[in-house]
């Protein structure tokens, strides 16, 4: 068998700045600046923040030196990791990669950062640790096999995302192959993630990947120090994946590894929900641009997904009919449908807007999902769908591939620049977002990361920390 733990380690150790390709820099540089706007707009307006914050401070994770996106208070390097990660995923409008299923930007940036700031790291440093992370990450959900994995109750990425995380970490304090490898070891008895807030709208999918963030750091610091985790952490007898997947495939975790990118495979979110919703709203989308076709001549929709999308945002059909919170929402075929048909689009504060909603419910229940046959074709691949509206003066029918944000169809500049102004304009000002905004998208120049979070800060901390 491949020594996949060590072939890992040994790529993590040699991943850096001047052996980084200038695309895949550049393509994790436009992913960390739409990560933080993310983060910024949950730290003042998730339902969950409060109580993320509070437990926190209670467990001490507060009073240091790291930065938490959008807070004016320090925090230890744990601490940040922590609340940064859960930032991150808790609108659920973070990046994602089709093939593995899971959300990169989410564990792995937030313990590049805590370690960047601990080490006085530059931008360019910073970038090379995120790549490291996200290459390791995705490729350990594609050799789980995701379906499989979620089928047995696992959140991909968090699960893997601890190892990613650990990677990012332990690339950015110089680690060596063998500590490497050890912060693997440590990392895997850390790997958890359960799917079960599906069922309650619980907030621990944001923590999960928080956690994972967390714990990452955590595995890089003790080996770093000579702590000694387990070797062959992932293809060893319980290890990673024969533990985690029925039917792992191990051979994907090292494939291409230096040749082929997978930073250059994810995408970014036009909309806050899962992103398997993302094809299907798309669709409805242009239907109704189309079509002219108004909310309240609907008479049915039809949504045709793959069956592991299906499964998550499709089953039970009754409950996703009715969402009665965020969570459920965000997962609810039916809900987002509703709002795009309504809307022609979808922002965050729509959650707060029509959750509840009378004429949106009802909307709802006139969605039904199925799995289709053709999006299924395109899975894994892409996360593909149809839509079919049926109104007393015809129906209407669209398929979409490639969801809007995929590599292929990736958002511009100006529109990445459009999502951070709407999630970070309501608590920076006009002149205070455009210089966080330029100091992310040039990032590489930066010789400080820490000075480039303070940026995000209320501005009486900024200027707290800039000694005005």
């Amino acid at each position: 068998m491949t020594a996949i733990t060590r072939t890992l380690a040994e790529f993590v150790a040699g991943l850096g700045p001047d052996t980084l390709l200038d695309a895949v820099s550049d393509r994790a540089k436009l992913l960390v600046f739409d990560a933080i706007g993310n983060a910024l707009r949950a730290r003042h307006g998730a339902d969950s923040t409060p109580s993320l914050i509070a437990g926190a401070a209670k467990l001490g994770l507060t009073g240091g030196a790291a930065t938490v996106i959008g807070d004016g208070d320090g925090y230890t390097p744990p601490g940040a990791a922590l609340v940064n990660g859960t930032l991150m995923h808790s609108l659920d409008f973070d990046d994602t990669h089709a093939t593995g299923s899971i959300h990169p930007s989410a564990p792995i940036v937030p313990a590049a950062l805590a370690a960047a700031e601990m080490t006085g790291a530059g931008g360019a440093r910073a970038l090379a640790a995120i790549v490291a992370g996200y290459e390791v990450q995705i490729r350990l959900s594609l050799a789980l096999g995701p379906s499989d994995h979620y089928q047995r109750g696992f959140h991909p990425t968090a699960t893997c995302g601890v190892f990613g995380a650990a990677a990012a970490a332990a690339n950015m304090m110089g680690l060596d192959a063998d500590g490497i490898e050890s912060a693997f070891g440590i990392a895997l008895s850390q790997s958890a993630g359960s799917m079960q807030f599906l069922f309650d709208g619980g907030w621990t999918k944001r923590f999960h990947v928080g956690h994972a963030a967390q714990s990452g750091l955590t595995a890089a610091c003790m080996a770093g120090e000579g702590f000694k985790g387990p070797g062959q952490a992932i293809e060893g007898k319980d290890g990673f994946l024969n533990v985690y997947a029925p039917a792992a495939d191990p051979a994907k975790a090292v494939a291409g590894l230096g040749e082929t990118w997978e930073t250059l495979a994810i995408a970014v979110k036009p909309y806050p929900s899962c992103r398997y919703s993302h094809a299907a709203m798309d669709a409805l989308i242009r239907l109704k641009a189309d079509n002219d076709i108004d909310a309240g001549e609907v008479e049915a929709v039809e949504i045709g997904l793959p069956h592991t999308g299906w499964n998550i945002i499709g089953d039970p059909e009754t409950e996703k009919q009715n969402p009665t919170n965020v969570v459920d929402g965000q997962f609810s075929m039916p809900f987002v449908a509703a709002v795009a048909l309504t809307q022609g689009g979808m922002e965050w504060d729509d959650y707060d807007r029509f959750i509840g909603d009378g004429s949106i419910l009802d909307l709802c229940r006139r969605v039904t999902s199925v799995v289709d046959a053709q999006a299924e074709a395109e899975f894994p691949s892409q996360m593909s769908a149809v839509a079919r509206v049926r109104t007393a003066r015809g129906d209407f029918e669209t398929f979409v591939a490639i969801p809007k944000g995929e590599p292929e169809n990736f958002l511009s500049i100006e529109e990445l620049r459009a999502k951070f102004d709407g999630l970070t304009g309501p608590y920076l000002d006009a002149a205070d977002r455009e210089a966080f905004a330029e100091a992310l998208l040039n990032l590489e120049t930066a010789e400080d990361i820490g000075a480039v979070l303070a940026l995000s800060r209320p501005r009486d901390s900024v200027h707290a920390v800039a000694g005005e």
